[in-house]
This record gives structure tokens, sequence and C-alpha cells, in this order.
């Protein structure tokens, strides 16, 4: 929310210095984001006088000025502009002035062999607006040499105010004014809004269709009245806060938005054909909006229409066919009530935002309908003259006649802060709250505040006033002594999964848990959808993490990257639980090309199997346990993934190449290898104290023997691996496949596998008989696993 300190001074009535103003903002809850001075920019320029304008000796369309910028000499300048004439006066740039709309310093520069000594400026190269067809064109009145800023008026101050969703009323100069004389700089300025008599009924019929989403909905009639462009000071009042002057009219309904935070919206009276009626839309309907682009509506959304058209999305945005233009002579002026959810419900499905739907999707006050009315068209008829027509009010606007009780006691129980019961009397009665009662009060709720709940609610609003500043730093208690770890074991196995996927370069991100329901479809839909969503592209609970890490992978691919490889740890959202999990993508080439190699080398499968394995293993899952198993999710490739697992009942992670139609939906081309490790299904090893046992390298050296067996084809080399490691768990240290081959030399219908085994010795080195009898319990293992020793 942005304002100049002259507007404040319209509804405050104050002698406080900015940097008070700017203090107190922030004390009391409004924090001030920043603070712009358009005169600090602008203050090396000058209003000039151009003395002569003569032909470039070398150049039709340049001119070489004379100009008097109140010094004891003309200073000539090489000027492009076609309006630069003798007589004329403008805004002049000496050297070294920076031209902020061209980012340029100026210089003394030759331009075709002339020199000139500084520029004169358009509106576009001061940031003043977008007019770049010729030099500033002032009154002949100007004063000559004066700096210019300052005679233009634009020596106020910009300041910008975050406002919470909560604060409605502070979405207009007029609420943060109050907040201000509540906090004791000043006194509010009531709203100035004569009541102007209609001099003819209104020639509309006004009502409302859609009590639900517009229960009230007011409007009058302004004939004959002149849309031209509006006054200098309101243009750039205007402009100063990032609104662009448009005309007379549409710049009225902005200032009042800003001014009172109350949207308004005005139609051309000759584009309407019969009543004017706020209702639901019909399936299909659409409208072109004022920002050029056309919005299908549905059955939930709230419209403004006549006999023929659309002509409103009703508290976001007005239709391009019935806005006013520079021909308009007659207006019908809307002022309305929409309600709060299903504008934001709108808002969302339409992903259209604007200045009128963020104050209507807060909440707007039902009790300014007819004064905002009023005021738009005093200043209407100020601005394009004109008669109004009798008020119409069709339907009512809702009365929230809230009442809390409150104790004073609680600001001190809530908030650590004693406040005298007669301040905080004098806080809520300048916030516009009724307080009645003596030991406990009764505080009447304003009708601007529908935030306002109960007694915290009460605290809150006084102890801001008073100051937030004001709030002691109270430490928490702590026991004495060292502190105790405090992480669960839970936590920590997600911290040992992290940073082994970092150890490993897989780069984190941290995505949405809400993601599209286009996207979620790939992996079966969410059981999950937000009824009140930020968007529509953010309204399914993810029950898996790599639609974001897809989407992520999408971006940086299409931005150049050759491979992504990222990780993210978070939650997904089942229908009975949400479940921690590490999940992973590798995207791109695992390889690029090399005179070693050639080609590079994309992601396979294996490649996200190692991954997951690494991460499992620094975890602390038993890895050399887990057992391959079938029966992956549909997002996978069927032929090149699969689930790790001690047993079919505890499934620890998903890996493998991503289903083709997983990467269509997200508009990436494979292959695409992922992972998912399911952290809370990694078995907790027996606490045994927080000290790690000491490290004691073998005293004797290992020895390695290769073995090949013969196995089905259709058999699994990991039921192999595990019966060869349960051959002698004490003496076995590692077993390794190193090797597959089919073809000459091995049995049809089989492939042989060839083995590394690592055999540690204990307390003496291995004898022959020791060695033989070993590879024996090796060889009858496997004979087990269905595998033979091959000859």
């Amino acid at each position: 929310m942005k304002f100049t300190l002259s507007w404040l001074k319209e509804h405050l009535e104050t002698d406080a210095s900015l940097e008070t103003i700017v203090d107190t903002l922030t004390r009391i809850g409004l924090e001030v984001e920043g603070v712009e001075n358009a005169a600090e920019k602008l203050a090396p320029f000058v209003i000039g006088e151009v003395l002569t304008a003569d032909r470039h000796p070398q150049a039709d369309k340049l001119q070489v000025l004379s100009v008097d910028v109140g010094q004891s000499e003309p200073v000539q300048v090489v000027c492009g502009a076609p309006n630069a004439r003798a007589g004329l006066k403008g805004v002049f740039g000496p050297p070294g002035a920076y031209v902020p709309g061209s980012d340029l310093t100026l210089k003394v520069a030759a331009i075709r062999g002339v020199e000139s000594r500084g520029m004169m400026c358009s509106v576009r190269e001061l940031e003043l607006g977008e007019d770049h067809d010729g030099i500033i064109e002032l009154p002949q009145d100007a004063p000559v040499g004066a700096a210019y800023a300052g005679w233009a008026g634009f020596d106020d101050p910009v300041i910008d105010v975050a406002i919470t969703p909560n604060r409605q009323d502070a979405m207009g100069v007029h609420g943060i004014a109050r907040d201000l004389a509540a906090a004791g700089l000043g006194v509010l300025k009531p709203v100035q809004a004569d009541q102007i008599k209609g001099f003819f009924p209104c020639p509309v019929e006004i009502r409302t269709d859609d009590p639900e989403g517009c229960p009230a909905f007011y409007g009058r009639v302004v004939r004959g009245i002149s849309n031209g462009a509006s006054p200098a000071w309101l243009q750039r009042r205007l402009t100063a806060v990032g609104q662009r002057p448009i005309s007379a009219l549409v710049d009225m309904t902005n200032y009042i938005m800003l001014g009172y935070g109350r949207p308004l919206h005005v139609y051309d009276l000759a584009r309407l054909q019969g009543a004017l009626v706020a209702r639901k839309a019909r399936t299909g309907e659409e409208l072109l909006a004022l920002n050029g682009k056309t919005y299908r509506l549905d059955r939930s959304m709230t419209v403004i229409a006549d006999d023929a058209h659309v002509h409103d999305i009703g508290g976001i945005m007005g239709g391009e066919f019935s806005g006013v233009s520079e021909t308009t002579t007659d207006i019908l002026i809307e002022c309305a009530y929409f309600e709060p959810e299903n504008i934001a419900r709108t808002g969302q499905k339409l992903a259209l935002a604007s200045d009128a739907r963020s104050r209507f999707e807060r909440g707007v006050d039902p009790a300014f309908l007819e004064t905002g009315l009023q005021l738009a068209t005093m200043m209407a008829v100020e601005l394009g003259g004109g008669e109004p027509s009798e008020i119409v009010k069709a339907g009512t606007p809702p009365e929230p006649a809230k009442t809390i009780e409150y104790r004073p006691g609680r600001t001190a129980e809530l908030a650590g802060v004693g406040v005298a019961e007669d301040r905080q009397k004098e806080i809520l009665h300048r916030l516009g709250f009724g307080v009645t009662g003596e030991a406990i009060w009764s505080v009447k709720v304003p009708s601007w505040r529908r935030d306002m709940d109960g007694s915290a609610d009460i605290v809150e609003e006084v102890v801001r006033i008073e100051g937030l500043d004001c709030v002691p730093s109270t430490p928490l208690p702590r026991e004495p002594g060292v502190a105790r770890p405090t992480a669960t074991p839970e936590q920590l196995v997600e911290r040992r999964a992290r940073r082994a996927a970092a150890a490993r370069g897989l780069n984190e991100a941290v995505t949405w848990s809400f993601i599209s329901e286009a996207e979620a479809a790939p992996f079966g839909g969410s059981p999950w959808i937000l009824a009140n969503p930020i968007s529509e592209e953010m309204k399914a609970m993810r029950t898996s993490l790599l639609p974001g890490l897809l989407s992520a992978a999408n971006r940086n691919i299409a931005r150049g990257a050759s491979s992504s490889r990222l990780f993210e740890v978070g939650r997904r959202y089942l229908a009975d639980t949400e479940r921690p999990t590490l999940a992973l993508i590798l995207a791109g080439n695992s390889e690029g090309r090399h005179w070693r190699t050639g080609r590079p080398r994309p992601f396979e499968a294996y490649d996200a199997k190692a991954e997951a394995l690494a991460i499992l293993a620094a975890a602390g899952a038993p890895v050399e346990n887990l057992q391959i198993l079938d029966g992956v999710s549909a997002t996978y490739h069927p032929g090149r993934s699969a689930r790790l697992g001690l047993g079919a009942k505890n499934v620890l992670a998903e890996f493998g190449e991503l289903h083709p139609a997983t990467l269509k939906a997200f508009d990436l081309d494979g292959p695409v290898v992922a992972a998912e490790i399911f952290l809370d299904a990694i078995p907790q090893k027996r606490g045994s104290g927080h000290r790690r046992a000491l490290y004691a390298p073998p005293p004797l050296q290992a020895v390695t023997r290769d073995f090949a067996f013969l196995l089905p084809l259709e058999a699994r080399a990991d039921a192999l691996l595990r019966a060869v490691r349960g051959a002698d768990r004490n003496l076995i240290a590692d077993v390794t496949l190193f090797d597959i081959f089919t073809g000459p030399g091995v049995a049809e219908g089989h492939k042989s596998v060839a083995l590394e085994v690592i055999l540690q010795p204990g307390e003496k080195s291995f004898t022959d008989e020791d060695l033989k009898q070993l590879s024996e319990k090796i060889v009858t293992a496997a004979a087990k696993a269905g595998a033979r020793l091959r000859d």
C-alpha cells in the first residue's frame, strides 16, 4: 500500500515529521517497506527556457538550442525533439545529472560536431509517464532556473507499507491515518462526503439476484459529464503511488479506492441494455476484461450484467465493452458489497488479481456504501460536470454488530505489557471501538474491523498502538547445566539422509506441498483438495515429492542445464497419514562427452538404485538385507524399476526410470530416473548411548575369492548374493557381483553370475583347509538359492 505524505495529511491533522511517521507506522504493526522521494532523484533538473532554436549544420532532425537556465549565460543544447522551439519552457538536465528513464549520466559531448552542454528532457526520461514524443512543455509562468521537482510538487515522499491479510481497514489512506491518530500523532479528519441530491429518478433498474455473492448493490446515473484527462494534481498523486492515469472518471475511482479502501466501478451508460443486475454467471459465459484478456466464467462466480452482456466480474475487474472513454457523456456509478470468500475463490479460479480484489477479499466496510457513492458522485461532478440521479439501493449490506467481552487485565496476561485502563479505553475509542462496562467491558467492534473475533484481538489492538516495541523480551526458562540433545530418532534419520544426499553431489530443492490437480494426476491424484487454495495451480496436496522436483528439473533443463541432480526431504500427504520421504531425480546426462567415452551417457535406473542404497545406508538401514521387489507404482517404467524392502510388507524405497507418460505430463524428454526413500519405514536401531563404537581395523589381511555360478535366466542375482552372505556371517565381509554372462559355454536357459567374496579372518590367518571349508559353505548356500558352481 503506497501513499504520499501530503495525501496522508489530507486525512490526518498532524505536524509530525516524516521520520516520526515512518517509525510510528512500523511500531504499531504497519511495517514500512520503503520511502521514496521523486524530488531527490530529480534534484539536478531545473526549469529552462529556449531562447533560440537553429537548425543543426550536420543533421536535418536535430536543432541547436540556446537555453536560459537562470545563469549568467545561456547554455547550448543539441536536441532532436520535434516540439523544441524558441519560447518553450521545459526541464533542463545539466552535465553530471543522472537521467533515470534513460539510465545515463549527462556529460558535455559533441553531437555531430556541435557541443551540447546538457539535455532538455521528456516525460519518460524523468520516469514521470510514458510520453516520449517530445520534451516536457511547461506553462509560461514557470520560473526559469527554479528546481523543477519543487516547482512541480514532486517533493512529496511516497511511503510503502506492508498490509497483512487481516487488516482490511488499512487498505486505504484513511484507515492508516486512523491508526496514526490512535497512536497520538494527530487528529483523524472526518470523511467529507456531502449529500448530493438527485435531480431525476435513476433511468436504469439496479438489482441483485445473488444475495449471497452480492448482498448490496448501490448505484446512480450522472448525465452530461465530460470525461477528459484528470487534473495534474490527481495524475501526479496516482503516478507517485504506481497507478497509471487514464481519464478523469477512471482516475476518480482509483483515487477513492486508494484513499478510503472502497473500490468502485463506472459504466458507460450508452453501452448498457436494460437492467443492471448482480447475478451468478451462467456456465460458458465469457468476458473480455479491462486487462485485455478473455475469461470463461462458471456458476460459482458473481457477475454484473445487463439484458445482453456480462460487464463485470463482480468485485474483481470490469469489462472492456462498457468501460468509459473520452466520448462518454452519461455514466452509471456502481458501489457494491461482495462476499469476501466468493471473491477469493473466483480470483483463484481465474488466476486474476486486481487492486479491487485485494480489498474485497479482505472485506470492505459494509457501512461505507452510501458514503463511497456520495464521494464518487461529488468527485465525478467536480471533475466532469453533469447532473446525478437519485440513488438506487438494491439489497442490504451485512450489519456485523459484534460485541466482545473484555477484561483490561488480559493485556498484561497475554502480552506482558501493563497498560492503564484509561489508556486502553482511549486507544479503543480512537480506533473506532465502543467501550462500556466497568470490571468487564463490552467492546463494540466497528464495521470496518471484520477481523475481530475475541478478547485476544482486543489485546493485540491495545498493544500495537501502545507500541510493539513495549513488549518485553522474556527468555524461556531452561534447565541448569549442559543442554541435552533434543532431536528425535526420526529427525536424526532425516538429518543423516539429507547430509548423505548432499555429500553425493545432489542439490537440495524445496518445493511446494501444494500442486495442481493436473500434476497430481500421473501420481494417482490427491485425496486432499484445498477448499481455499492460493491458486488453481496449488490446489492438491502432493502424494509424492516427485512432481515438484520434475517441474524444477524441467525449468533447469529448459534454461540450458545439461543435467539436473535434485533431491528433497519433505512430507507426502496420503489419505490416512503423512509420511516423511526423501525423493531424488536424475535428469539429462550422467557424464558429458569425452575423448575416452565419446557420446554422453544418460542416467539409467542403476544410477538411481546406487543413490538410494547409499542414502539408505547412511540413514541406518540394513542394506545388506534388502530385497529387490516387484510392484512399483505406475509412475515408473514397469520393466526398468523396482522396490527395495525388508520383505514385501516393509518397503523402504522405490527407484527406477520414470514412465514415459509421467515425463510427458511434465514436458520432459527421457530418460529421467528417480527414487523415493520412505524414511519412516527405516527400522530404528536400539539405543546404546550416544557414543560411537571405537574404530578397530582388522588385525589380519583379508582374502579374496571369485566364484562363478550358473543361474536360471529368470532367477534374481540379489537372492544369490544374500544366500552367499549368509553362508558365514562372521567370516564373509562382503560379496560383490562383478559379471553376468550368457553365450558360448553357458547352458541354454541359464546365465553365468560371477561373485567376488571377501573373507576376513579373525584371530588367526586362514589355512588352506579353512578356505576349502568356507568355499564349500558358499557353494552349498548358493545351491539353496538355485545356483550351481560353473565348471
